[in-house]
């Protein structure tokens, strides 16, 4: 089988991964020279904390594996089974991590509860001030700027893929694709991952998609002097992640607000260090378009703040700060939009905040349902 994969973001080349260890050749175009959204302006996490109880952690624990075995023969991936740490400080934050390790799945994510010197011990790095910190051993990282050229040459080497980069489908019917050089692409499959480009072609393959953007910012230090062993999230974390969600998440909100900035801004602080060691911190949600077209300081400065207070120290000089947008599918109960929207044209958007930890189980579910 000949198939197509439209969107050269990390969604669709984990679908060209999928295709060709099923045996077909792969065909993925990209409009840009490289992808430039969402799969590059994230963490890298592959993050098992705080996903909701059902298809939610289900995917997310799959892709957590799957991940570590595609980096098996993707060294350049960068892929450290390094987990996280969730910094409490509060009773009332510890409150929320105490009735979350107690539920059933707390093991299946190897969660736990750790005192504040036994989460130093596992990270030195965090000298602020803390009372306990939840351990999620499944979390992992990757190097998100540069995961999809080391994927791209693992799939050259099979003799059987091509990358073509700076081409816009313009056009698509079933079997085939058309491209802004007016090149016709045949193939017996066309699966589309545009990510959040939403507009153009996607709407007149799917008007009224129940697909939102959300834009983020995110910024990125210079190199620290030490190792940040685990990744990092702070207790906005829990009030983000739909997994902690109880009796003493509504107490947390009650009686311990977020600051003014970060409720207006949706914000949490996840921090993760990359393997030249500068730290990746964010972030930031906003729901309603139109978005700004330029980004705001205050949220930044709340990040900086409460990255410090963690570290018990300054940071490293912001090197690099950035906005994102990703696409969220409106339906809470599922993990991503999937649908065939033509005769062997499968769409594939919406993952949310999810596409990096979940794109290699995603991935295989499509398949399931190209075959079924």
């Amino acid at each position: 089988m000949r198939v197509l994969i439209v969107g050269g973001g990390v969604l669709g080349t984990m679908h060209a991964l999928r295709a060709l260890e099923r045996g077909h050749d792969v065909v993925q175009l990209e409009r840009e020279a490289e992808a430039r959204g969402a799969s590059v302006r994230n963490f890298g996490l592959i993050w098992v904390s705080g996903r909701q109880l059902g298809p939610d952690l289900e995917v997310a624990m799959r892709a957590r594996h799957d991940w570590e075995r595609i980096a098996a023969d993707v060294p350049a991936l960068g892929f450290r089974s390094n987990g996280s740490l969730t910094v409490l400080r509060t009773p009332a934050e510890l409150a929320v991590a105490e009735d979350f390790v107690a539920r059933p799945d707390a093991a299946e994510r190897a969660t736990k509860l750790l005192d504040a010197a036994e989460a130093r011990a596992l990270n030195p790095a965090l000298r602020g001030e803390m009372l306990a910190a939840l351990w999620c051993e499944m979390d992992a990282a990757v190097e998100s700027r540069t995961a999809q050229p080391a994927l791209r040459a693992h799939l050259a080497a099979t003799g059987r893929y091509t990358w073509l980069s700076g081409r816009e489908v313009r056009d698509i019917g079933e079997g085939w694709v058309r491209d802004d050089t007016a090149e016709r692409h045949e193939a017996d499959l066309v699966i589309v991952c545009t990510g959040a480009a939403l507009g153009g072609l996607v709407k007149e393959l799917r008007p009224n998609l129940p697909v939102r953007r959300v834009r983020l910012q995110m910024m990125q230090t210079g190199s620290l002097d030490e190792p940040l062993l685990t990744s990092v999230a702070d207790a906005d974390s829990m009030r983000y992640y739909p997994g902690y969600r109880g009796p003493s998440l509504d107490e947390l909100n009650a009686s311990q607000p977020q600051p003014e900035v970060a409720a207006d801004n949706g914000m949490q602080l996840l921090m993760v260090q990359r393997v030249h060691g500068g730290l990746t911190i964010g972030d930031t949600h906003e729901y309603d378009e139109p978005f700004a077209f330029d980004v705001r300081e205050d949220p930044y400065e709340h990040l900086k703040q409460r990255a410090e207070e963690l570290l018990g120290r300054p940071l490293p000089r912001i090197i690099r700060r950035w906005a994102g947008v990703y696409a969220q599918t409106e339906d809470k109960s599922q993990v991503v939009h999937r649908e065939q929207v033509l005769p062997g044209v499968w769409l594939v958007t919406g993952p949310g905040g999810r596409g990096m930890t979940g794109s290699p189980a995603i991935a295989t579910d499509t398949w399931r349902e190209v075959d079924a």
